[in-house]
C-alpha cells in the first residue's frame, strides 16, 4: 500500500513553516493518541505515522530530502550515500519528550540537570518623565527564591552526597512498552536528574531554595521609553539545588506628563499666549524638561497653532550624548471678563480698521464661502 503524502497527512501546505507544523502534529498526535484510543488498531497506525512524517518534516536536511526524492528518499537508505534513515522507536521517543513533556515531566534533553536554572523574574516600575529623561537610581524589593542558607543550596541535609536513583539507575530515562511502541521518557522518581537525595534539608525541604524578599538599587539610565526593559543577571529565582539563578527583568512605564506631551525623541508643550501680545508681539517664559525656563521671541501677528522650535532642548537619547527637539505651539486666547473700558477700547479698534485687512485668514476663508454659495445658486 502506498505511503501517504506527509503535508497531506498533516494537512499542511508544502510552505508550512516550523511553528504550524508543530502545531498541526500535535493536535493530531492528541487525536490519535493510544492512551486515547485504547484497542483502537487504525488509530495506533494513524498515531505512527503521522509521527513518522513529522519527524521527517521538522528536520530540515530530511525535509530537503523529502521535497526532492518523495518516499524513496527513506527507503533502504535511498539508495544515495548519506540519506537520512529514520528509527521509529527514538525518533518517537524525541518527538514524544519534546511536545508532551508537560504530562510526563520530559524535557528536550536526553537527561535533565539536577541543578535546574532559576527562573526569571518580571519587576513592573513606573518613573515620572523627569526621571526618563535624566535617569536615576532606584530601589526595588522583589520576592522570590533565595540559595537556603541551611544547605548552601544543595538540598541535602548536612552535605550528604546524592545517591543514584533506584528507579532508573543513573539514567534519567525510563522506558516502557506499549503495544508495538516503546516509549522512553523521564525517571518520575528523580526527574531526570539520575540521582536522588536520601536525606532531604529540612530547611529547604531538599529544594535548595527558600522564600525571601531582597531590596536592590537600579540604574535607569537617561532616554529609556514607555515598554523599556532593563536586564539584571542573577537576580531572578534561586536555581533548584546549586543550580545558577535567573534573572531579573524590570519592565518600565513613563507616566503622563502635566504639561509635556512626548513624540519619540521629542516634546511638544501648548502654550496658551495673550492676544495683544499675539498682534503687538513680545517675549514669553515657556518650561523645558531640564526642570528651568527659557524665554521665547513672539512676533507680532503671530497666529494660534504656531510653532516655535527649540533644537536640543527635547529627551535625551539612550546611549548617546543628543537630545531631541522641544516644539512650542501657540494658542491665541480670547479676553474675557472685559471691563467696561476695555470694551470700549476694542469697539474703538473695531472701528477704527477702515477698510484695512487686519484678518486675512478670516477673510480669505469667508471670500471662498461667498464664491461657493454662487456657484450652487448657479
Amino acid at each position: 500500500m502506498a505511503k501517504q503524502d506527509y503535508y497531506v497527512l498533516l494537512g499542511v501546505d508544502r510552505s508550512v513553516d516550523a511553528e504550524d507544523l508543530k502545531k498541526a502534529y500535535r493536535k493530531l498526535a492528541m487525536q490519535y493518541h493510544p492512551d486515547r484510543n485504547p484497542g483502537d488498531e487504525a488509530a495506533e497506525l494513524k498515531f505512527k505515522d503521522v509521527s513518522e512524517a513529522y519527524e521527517i518534516l521538522r528536520d530540515d536536511q530530511k525535509r530537503a530530502a523529502y521535497d526532492r526524492y518523495g518516499h524513496a528518499a527513506f527507503e533502504n537508505g535511498g539508495g544515495r550515500p548519506g540519506a537520512p534513515d529514520f528509527n521509529f522507536a527514538s525518533g518517537f521517543a524525541d518527538i514524544f519528550d519534546e511536545m508532551f513533556g508537560d504530562f510526563t515531566g520530559g524535557g528536550n534533553g536526553r537527561r535533565r540537570n539536577a541543578h535546574m536554572r532559576g527562573s526569571d523574574v518580571r519587576f513592573n516600575l513606573s518613573v515620572t518623565l523627569e526621571e526618563a529623561f535624566a535617569g536615576k537610581s532606584a530601589k526595588v524589593r522583589v520576592e522570590g527564591s533565595g540559595s537556603c542558607d541551611s544547605c548552601a543550596g544543595s538540598g541535602a541535609k548536612g552535605g550528604a552526597a546524592p545517591i543514584t536513583c533506584h528507579t532508573c539507575k543513573g539514567h534519567g530515562r525510563v522506558r516502557a512498552t506499549q503495544g508495538m511502541f516503546t516509549i522512553e521518557r523521564t525517571c518520575p522518581t528523580c526527574h531526570g536528574a539520575g540521582r536522588v537525595i536520601e536525606k532531604p534539608c529540612e530547611g529547604c525541604n531538599g529544594s535548595g531554595r527558600v522564600r525571601r524578599e531582597k531590596t536592590l538599587s537600579v540604574n535607569i539610565p537617561g532616554g529609556v521609553e514607555d515598554g523599556t526593559r532593563i536586564r539584571v543577571a542573577g537576580e531572578g529565582e534561586a536555581g533548584l539545588r546549586g543550580g545558577p539563578a535567573g534573572d531579573l527583568y524590570i519592565f518600565l512605564s513613563v507616566k503622563a506628563h502635566r504639561i509635556f506631551v512626548r513624540d519619540g525623541a521629542d516634546i511638544h508643550c501648548r502654550v496658551p499666549i495673550r492676544l495683544s501680545l499675539a498682534a503687538l508681539g513680545g517675549s514669553i517664559e515657556v518650561p523645558v524638561i531640564e526642570g528651568q525656563r527659557t524665554r521665547i521671541q513672539v512676533p507680532s501677528g503671530t497666529q494660534s497653532g504656531h510653532q516655535f522650535r527649540l533644537r536640543g532642548r527635547g529627551m535625551r537619547q539612550m546611549r548617546s550624548q543628543a537630545c531631541g527637539d522641544m516644539y512650542v505651539e501657540t494658542v491665541i486666547e480670547t479676553p474675557v471678563n472685559l471691563s467696561k473700558r476695555q470694551r470700549e477700547l476694542l469697539e474703538e479698534f473695531d472701528r477704527a480698521e477702515g477698510g484695512k485687512s487686519t484678518s486675512p485668514e478670516s477673510e480669505g476663508f469667508f471670500a471662498r464661502i461667498k464664491e461657493l454659495w454662487g456657484d450652487l445658486r448657479d
